[in-house]
């Protein structure tokens, strides 16, 4: 399908062409040419309306497709459906699946099921055999079979020794390790942020130290090993300074933050909604503005989505028995662009398009001719109100039912295939 693209102001700093409004042709998958007119021919699929922008196509780094084994939950098809909702044209999905995604086997399984899909998806391995926190996993074999990184996900590695040697180990082949930092011993069974809406609602909370403590240890452990490190799911204030010092220090250390994490704060739990519930948890107002401003001074380098799909009967019970996790995809843009405060556009777009795909060591996908088609189409300035319709995952664990944002993905391109979305 040959595709033209009108007067959509494009936004890559990638791109020779970032922050001009050009029209935009697209042959057999490939752009052939970017103008000021380009005029429509027959057989040429036009694409054109007010407020059009144009970007390389979006990148998560932290989804859960729940497949293999809790298919109920989401499968890998409508995990790829939502992601194109949401204007995702490539996910990296975590390990936490039944099995987890611990050998070359489970690795081929998603490639293989995923493979000439309109969203690129890309397995993350387990750093520690099935997640169990005691030995390597067979990361080198999973890494030929087409892993892109390794993690235990939101299992802590408790076990500095174990780390210390998936450092060291991975750097054989150029591995890429991400790291959840979460103190056991700290944070327990806690049920939400520790703070002054915890104490009156009567929960548990989870210190902000659990996080900061084990993004200290596994920063010490880079150091010691000389090798890169991403810290995921960054949470707190003093998170990102920690981060912000080691990245002063010249250190390779690499951060994301989920896109709750730079949006909501936890009085939202004054309701009990455990939509709301999440890991990490939702924080104080003081962090949420650390999360804006490490985005915006590049010291969190990436906003991951962190979809996690649960069925109802995991989340309509009560809130201290609720399984953490949203459903994301579909609303991130949404809402990341609703709650950007001083983050510019452009900053926002890096952040879910280069940043993710240089931590990943995957190729970087730009507006510009001779390049395969690989774009988002979105338009920043409309609002909308989320509604059950445009819900393509399986699951709808989301608080956000009828709530209105600013900013709407309009559609992807991608492997020769288009999809827009609905109105």
């Amino acid at each position: 399908m040959n595709i033209l693209i009108k007067s959509a102001h494009i936004i890559d700093s990638n791109s020779s062409h970032h922050g001009k409004t050009m029209d935009v042709l697209i042959e057999n998958g490939i752009i052939t040419s970017i103008k000021s007119k380009i005029n429509a021919e027959k057989n040429l699929k036009v694409i054109e309306m007010e407020g059009l922008h144009l970007s390389a196509g979006w990148m998560d780094m932290q989804a859960n497709f729940c497949d293999p084994g809790m298919e109920h939950k989401e499968d890998l098809q409508s995990g790829i459906r939502a992601a194109a909702a949401g204007g995702y044209t490539g996910v990296a999905l975590v390990s936490s699946t039944n099995p987890t995604i611990h050998s070359k086997s489970e690795v081929q399984y998603i490639v293989n099921n995923t493979l000439g899909s309109i969203v690129d998806v890309y397995p993350i391995g387990t750093l520690s055999h099935k997640q169990e926190g005691h030995d390597l996993a067979e990361m080198y074999d999973m890494h030929l079979a087409g892993a892109v990184a390794f993690s235990d996900d939101k299992k802590a590695v408790a076990n500095a020794g174990l780390l210390m040697r998936a450092l060291l180990y991975a750097q054989n082949f150029g591995g890429i390790i991400l790291t959840h930092c979460d103190e056991k011993a700290i944070s327990q069974d806690g049920k939400m942020n520790e703070g002054e809406v915890s104490t009156r609602l009567g929960l548990k909370g989870i210190p902000a130290l659990a996080e900061e403590v084990m993004i200290n240890r596994n920063i010490f452990l880079a150091e010691y090993t000389n090798a890169s490190i991403h810290i995921s799911n960054v949470s707190t204030k003093k998170s990102v300074d920690i981060i912000r010092q080691a990245k002063a220090k010249g250190m390779k250390v690499t951060a994301s933050a989920n896109v709750y994490s730079l949006a909501l704060d936890d009085s939202l739990l004054v309701e009990f909604d455990s939509n709301y519930k999440l890991n990490p948890p939702l924080r104080t107002k003081t962090d949420v503005e650390a999360i804006r401003k490490g985005i915006a001074d590049g010291t969190i380098d990436c906003i991951t989505t962190d979809h996690r799909p649960q069925d109802i009967e995991s989340k309509n019970i009560e809130f201290d028995n609720a399984s953490n996790g949203m459903i994301a995809l579909e609303t991130s843009f949404g809402l990341m662009n609703t709650h950007k405060g001083k983050i510019k556009l452009e900053e926002l777009i890096a952040a879910i398009t280069i940043a993710p795909r240089g931590i990943l060591n995957l190729k970087q996908v730009k507006v510009e001719e001779g390049e395969k088609a690989n774009l988002t189409m979105f338009n920043p300035s409309i609002e909308w109100v989320m509604e059950t319709k445009y819900i393509a995952s399986k699951s709808s664990n989301t608080p956000f039912l009828g709530t209105k944002f600013t900013g709407k993905v309009v559609g992807i391109i991608n492997n020769k295939q288009v999809v827009q979305n609905k109105n």
